[in-house]
């Protein structure tokens, strides 16, 4: 059987003797010398989504695999003046019940040539510190799912970083984002369990300095005062599975009844207090008690939660993030702009919904 690919140009002992008696690696153009082809074509062959013909890039191929060639990302980074980098800001809240969010957003930005930087950050308070390190890095751009002040997205711009804002908002001015309507998803929600016969109601918050609990807060009390209810007995909470049982507790100690329905920060939370409501206490759930969540995260579908939920599209919210950050840093985008996205209502095995209106 005969190879079809051309033969290499000059041997491999020969390239490799070289290298030896020069003490370095293996360069882009040891891989051009050896496959007879300009080192810009051997670049092209290994950037994504480069034009390249298939006999050039066999014969560059096959130099690299015999030269053991790897492209060096730090010296490419030099010619082109992009890292190829990209830092994702987000809280421990979104890494630890969100999974879903970087995962997708590491395979868009792979598919482009890019990497994923990922910044855990305790609490959303924290980002200044956060940002401090991403600067030393060079990202291209940055994906930020936590609050940012108005000095902060100065700096972004001072540095000529191009950013998006994933499920959050800056009310001072116009950037670009990605958000999912969390006040009207908790008007949709309380509209439905108003029409399932609820009029007592309370609500287990989320951590005070994150946007999205604060938004959530206010789409439900401002519902509920234009059907003419009661405002809800509100409790602190921090997304987790503990504030679920210590809120329920809080609650019913406070207003010395049950509720009709609680209202949780999110699915964490509420599968929290459906099992201190079930098991601790003894309650019916769904009958003595309706109990509902946030976010529609993958654990909120369990057969013993089957939770009812809002679920945020977070698959078609990531597509969307990646797409505009993408066009920004290659100046493809038109611009600063705000998509908002639609949340649906989940009727789970919690809660007595009315009809959708």
């Amino acid at each position: 059987m005969t190879n079809s690919t051309p033969p290499l140009s000059h041997t491999i002992a020969d390239i490799k003797a070289l290298i030896h008696r020069e003490s370095r690696r293996v360069t882009s153009y040891d891989v051009a010398t050896l496959a007879g082809v300009s080192q810009s074509a051997v670049s092209r062959c290994f950037k994504p989504g480069a034009s390249v013909s298939k006999a050039t890039f066999a014969r560059v191929m096959q130099a690299a695999k015999a030269l053991d060639y790897t492209p060096n990302a730090a010296a490419r980074s030099l010619i082109t003046r992009r890292s190829n980098q990209i830092a994702l800001l987000v809280s421990n809240v979104v890494t630890l019940h969100y999974p879903e969010v970087v995962a997708e957003l590491s395979r868009q930005f792979s598919l482009q040539g890019m990497r994923i930087l990922l910044f855990s950050l305790p609490r959303e308070a924290d980002v200044d510190q956060t940002l401090a390190e991403v600067w030393q890095h060079q990202v291209d751009g940055a994906i930020v799912a936590a609050r940012l002040g108005t000095h902060q997205v100065a700096e972004f711009e001072r540095r000529g970083i191009p950013f998006v804002l994933f499920n959050r908002n800056l009310r001072e001015r116009t950037v670009s984002s990605v958000v999912c309507d969390q006040v009207e998803a908790a008007r949709t929600l309380v509209s439905r369990l108003a029409a399932g016969g609820h009029k007592r109601f309370a609500m287990i918050g989320g951590p005070r300095d994150s946007v999205i609990a604060q938004d959530r807060a206010r789409g439900v009390t401002g519902r509920l005062a234009e059907l003419g209810l009661a405002p809800p007995l509100v409790v602190g909470g921090n997304y987790d599975y503990d504030s679920g049982g210590r809120g329920l507790r809080e609650i019913i100690a406070r207003l010395g009844d049950i509720p009709h329905a609680i209202i949780c920060g999110n699915d964490v939370t509420a599968m929290g207090c459906v099992d201190t409501a079930r098991h601790d206490m003894k309650l019916d759930v769904p009958g003595q008690l309706s109990i509902t969540g946030f976010d529609g995260v993958e654990q909120a579908s369990w057969l013993s939660y089957r939770l009812t939920t809002v679920r945020q599209p977070v698959h078609i919210m990531t597509l969307a993030a990646a797409e505009m950050l993408t066009g920004l840093i290659r100046n493809t985008g038109g611009g600063e702009e705000r998509r908002v996205f639609a949340a649906s209502v989940v009727e789970g095995a919690t809660a007595r919904l009315g009809p959708a209106s």
